[in-house]
């Protein structure tokens, strides 16, 4: 079987000459910085063509789907931004309706928009200390999908970002009941497929689309991700339309070749790897557990309902209780350490384990945590914690395309409370709205947007990076 990474290898180190795309023209010279450019080639004959395999991208991706067990596997080399607009085109029609987590990445409201698509909401209950997510409640699924038969999809995010997993067979179970597909986004549990000590994959439970980041938490690089098709409740054809449409007509043969040896990677030796990454991992997750301040998050400690599992390579460190919020944490880490952590919340602080890890990086982190932890100062909790919540529950006036579309007024943010929002505000990373265009903004908003300016975490999505003020929809009677 002839792979495409080893294919491009080969043909780096040959004679051949381009008279063709990329201008580099395989030349080193030709560049100020040193660049793969020996491997960057184009659709040329023996390299088949993502928007229309037939040859070895077709079986690179028959492999990834074949280690994943599913149906069909479609490369991303647009990351799971594309995979997820695909996904939502294909299974809901345009103008339709589709039942969507809240809490899902800004990805999913671009679909939302670009489709003209009337969101159904349904809110995880969140921890108010954290301001974590828990899981997606099946009752609630059941529910929200009997008031609304013209739902046509459901959508969660599993695991989120700081790694909680919902009941995905029971979710899938219901949709299907409903006759609706289930799509998961998967983006953090790429992983999970190659060890026990990780939650079992939403494409083994019942889900009908998945989509995984292969650059999140397995050797490859970024912008990686595949969609895989889980059922004959999708159409095929017309997640190849989208997928067509949503990336690049010019995919990189470097990303693709990445994914392609990612998936050679683990086919051959993904379980030794993963034994010895999960042993250290665990012996760094009881290490840490003895800090006696800074505290490694456990599912046990959160005030959160339907955490049904729970992803240990996301290493949530709290500061609640303690002298520092989770931005001087994050800044301790980075700049005392040089330890560069994924995200920084109000008060945690979050950092992605991956089977790239070394021993002494789990050695590193272990150390910082337990100097850190040793030097800080414990203060006494507040009742404050109440207002930590981000994603409280939001009235939705207008459609996100209704909004958006709309005539737009600015106005500073204090004078906007009971106004539509014709614009995305959101904490990044992770990603996740915390209001969406058609939303009426509340003072519960602006009070959480003004606190989190005040310590330092970025509020992105406003047209206004000063979030001074904010663009709403006119209305008529405006």
């Amino acid at each position: 079987m002839e792979r495409l990474y080893k294919k491009l290898e080969r043909y780096g180190q040959s004679d051949f000459y381009p008279f063709h795309m990329p201008g580099h023209k395989r030349n080193l010279a030709s560049s100020a910085g040193k660049f793969p450019f020996e491997r960057d080639i184009t659709e040329i004959s023996g390299f088949d063509n993502l928007h229309h395999a037939e040859g070895i991208l077709k079986e690179a991706q028959e492999n990834a789907a074949q280690l994943y067990g599913t149906r069909r596997c479609f490369f991303s080399v647009n990351g799971s931004t594309a995979a997820l607009l695909s996904a939502i085109s294909a299974c809901v029609s345009k103008g339709g309706s589709i039942l969507v987590a809240r809490n899902c990445h800004k990805a999913v409201y671009h679909a939302l928009y670009l489709r003209e698509l009337q969101p159904v909401y349904i809110y995880p209950h969140e921890d108010s200390r954290l301001g974590i997510n828990g899981g997606i409640s099946p009752s609630c699924v059941e529910r929200y999908l009997e008031e609304h038969p013209e739902v046509e999809a459901v959508l969660i995010t599993s695991p989120t970002y700081d790694g909680i997993v919902s009941n995905v067979e029971k979710i899938a179970e219901i949709a299907h009941r409903h006759e609706v597909p289930l799509i998961v986004d998967e983006a953090h549990g790429a992983h999970f497929r190659f060890s026990e000590y990780f939650p079992v994959s939403a494409a083994d439970l019942g889900a009908d689309i998945v989509i995984q980041s292969f650059h999140k938490t397995l050797p490859s690089m970024t912008q990686t991700a595949v969609l895989h098709v889980c059922s004959d409740r999708v159409d095929v054809e017309k997640v190849k339309q989208f997928m067509a449409i949503y990336q690049t007509s010019s995919p990189s043969y470097i990303l693709m070749a990445s994914i392609d040896a990612c998936v050679d990677k683990m086919q051959k030796d993904g379980q030794q790897m993963f034994r010895e990454f999960t042993f250290q991992l665990e012996k760094a997750r009881q290490r840490l557990s003895q800090c006696q301040k800074i505290q490694l998050v456990q599912p046990g400690m959160l005030d959160s309902t339907d955490v049904f599992d729970y992803d240990r390579s996301k290493l949530l460190f709290s500061t609640v209780g303690t002298s520092m919020n989770g931005h001087e944490l994050h800044a301790r880490l980075r700049d005392e350490f040089h330890i560069e952590m994924e995200m920084e919340a109000e008060n945690y602080v979050l950092g992605i384990a991956a089977v790239g890890d070394t021993e002494e990086g789990f050695e590193r982190l272990c150390s910082a945590i337990e100097k850190i932890d040793a030097e800080t100062e414990t203060e006494t909790e507040t009742d404050a914690g109440q207002e930590r919540i981000s994603y409280a529950k939001m009235k939705q006036v207008l459609s996100i395309a209704q909004a958006m579309d709309a005539q737009q007024r600015r106005f500073p943010l204090e004078e906007s409370i009971g106004k539509i929002s014709g614009e995305f505000a959101y904490l990044y990373p992770p990603g996740i709205p915390i209001l969406v265009p058609g939303e009426q903004i509340s003072g519960h908003l602006v009070r959480n947007v003004r606190r989190y300016m005040e310590q330092g975490l970025e509020v992105q999505g406003l047209s206004d990076s000063t979030c001074e003020t904010i663009c709403v929809a006119a209305r008529k009677e405006e």
